[in-house]
């Protein structure tokens, strides 16, 4: 290129950030970065949550957890909890930890013992007691040991969304990302369709090579401008809408800060509690077509115990699904303008940087042309298919008979076909993990997840009236007394907070 490719990303937040630093860092003065923010647009912060690709995020930029954590009131994340989405399976809790490399020596005895239950025999199957995440959340130790455990531990966050998206506009600001706070009230396009310039309020046109479209559920570019098609996943994911609302630490909860995030059912949807370093974070994520917003705000305050209308709450509302493309002519969308899978297993944000990061391949491999837009829209496509049937399974999979909401939902039928082999797999006592590796569907979510999720929920058939009383390899490989020896390793998670002021 003669001179820098220009990109102009429209729209703050944590992906229009996250997307600054990640081209800055790998294009250098190769681009021109500009980000474009209007003053009246907020952050909508919703989850709060990360997967382990967040760690690898900060790795990339050379970020350190003691200069981004403590600024965005940040926590470490092992585990996710559901409690009472399969209470007729007798399991009233169950958890989905992060694997950690030395889950190599246990994960095996898991998925044999959970085949050993679907054969109808009595075996230990809670995915938290297989899994070294699952075994510190349960300790409430934090995820930083010393050289001496040679094991790479996989771990998340929690953090305050306002906060991060702040730090990373000034991480990139000093990388050389121009940063303009203007309203936009005008977007102009070429002959051939392309993106040609946006035209502040003021009349001053700002003109790219490419842009970024990260201005949430508006998309002003790829809607409003490109008229992109929208694919709704409303037929198999009810959840329109949420209401949240932050609430304080007790003295003992401020002194033992769980490093794990709580999904509870509720009546027409489930609600998030997650912890930071300063407060809860709290949301019921829930259907209109179930419930209305007072109702909802009434049942979210009595599970709280927040009754007093002096707590403020915030309603939102969610759209739920993808865009057929995520690359159109010369603009990408990123974040809530691309598309968003409710926030059950913090997957908005992993979406985001895999976005990015297979964005910047394709875009390389063509040298900065569209010459592999289609190839890009298809593996971006799959991911967010692949993300929705993983989420469409804990609603599917649901043992709840308290109310309609729960009911259509074990009742839908509308299920891709790659998650109707996966549970055809599943009940008829086949290979999962080989199922998984047949879809090539593990870089979304591998086999450890998969059994996480269907054992947690207790999907076995009645036991066998004869027990041979042996087969459980949790007993007999000595898991637990494996797992308690890896976890003398590690400290409480107050420490590792502590340690990084």
């Amino acid at each position: 290129m003669d001179k820098p490719f220009h990109i102009v990303i429209l729209g703050g937040g944590t992906a229009g950030w996250m997307a600054a630093n990640l081209f800055a860092k790998r294009w250098g003065n190769k681009v021109k970065l500009t980000l474009v923010e209007s003053p009246d647009v907020g952050i909508i912060g919703v989850g709060e949550g990360s997967t382990p690709s967040l760690k690898r995020f900060f790795d990339i930029l050379g970020i350190e957890e003691s200069q981004w954590m403590p600024r965005c009131q940040a926590t470490y994340k092992l585990n996710i909890r559901f409690n009472d989405w399969s209470p007729a399976s007798g399991i009233q809790s169950y958890s989905h930890p992060f694997p950690a490399q030395v889950d190599t020596f246990t994960k095996r005895a898991f998925m044999v013992n959970a085949q050993t239950r679907r054969m109808g025999l009595a075996t230990h199957t809670q995915p938290e007691d297989f899994l070294l995440n699952g075994v510190l959340a349960g300790q409430g130790k934090g995820p930083k040991v010393g050289a001496h455990f040679p094991f790479t531990q996989e771990y998340g966050y929690h953090f305050n969304s306002a906060l991060l998206g702040e730090f990373l506009a000034e991480f990139a600001e000093q990388q050389g990302v121009s940063y303009r706070q203007v309203h936009i009230a005008q977007v102009n396009r070429a002959e051939n369709g392309d993106i040609s310039t946006l035209v502040t309020d003021n009349g001053e046109p700002l003109s790219a090579d490419f842009f970024v479209d990260c201005t949430g559920f508006a998309g002003l570019l790829m809607d409003k401008t490109l008229g992109v098609a929208f694919t709704p996943y409303k037929e198999n994911l009810f959840n329109d809408s949420a209401v949240v609302l932050q609430t304080p630490y007790s003295p003992e909860q401020a002194s033992r800060i769980p490093v794990e995030t709580e999904s509870t059912a509720l009546s027409a949807g489930w609600c998030w509690k997650i912890p930071l370093t300063e407060r809860f974070g709290n949301g019921y994520v829930y259907s209109q077509d179930f419930i209305n917003k007072e109702q909802a705000e009434q049942e979210f305050r009595q599970h709280l115990g927040v009754l007093d209308d002096s707590a403020q709450v915030r309603h939102l509302t969610m759209k739920v699904g993808r865009l057929n493309e995520h690359w159109s002519h010369n603009c990408l969308a990123l974040g809530l303008s691309q598309g968003f899978i409710e926030p059950l297993e913090a997957t908005a944000l992993h979406l985001v940087q895999v976005s990015i990061e297979l964005f910047i391949q394709q875009l390389e491999a063509g040298q900065f042309s569209a010459k592999h837009r289609a190839k890009y829209n298809e593996l971006v496509s799959e991911r967010f298919e692949r993300v929705r049937d993983y989420i469409v399974a804990h609603y599917k999979l649901n043992t709840r008979n308290d109310s309609d909401y729960w009911r259509a939902n074990r009742d839908n039928m509308a299920l891709s076909d790659s998650l109707k082999e996966i549970l055809h797999v599943w009940y008829s006592r086949g290979d999962l993990a080989k199922e998984i590796a047949r879809q090539d569907i593990s870089s979304h979510f591998d086999e450890i997840s998969w059994h996480c999720l269907l054992a947690g929920y207790g999907a076995f058939p009645p036991l066998h009236p004869n027990q041979p009383g042996k087969g459980d390899l949790y007993q007999e490989k000595g898991i637990k007394e494996f797992l308690a020896g890896c976890a003398l390793n590690f400290s409480a998670h107050h420490n590792n907070l502590a340690d990084l002021v």
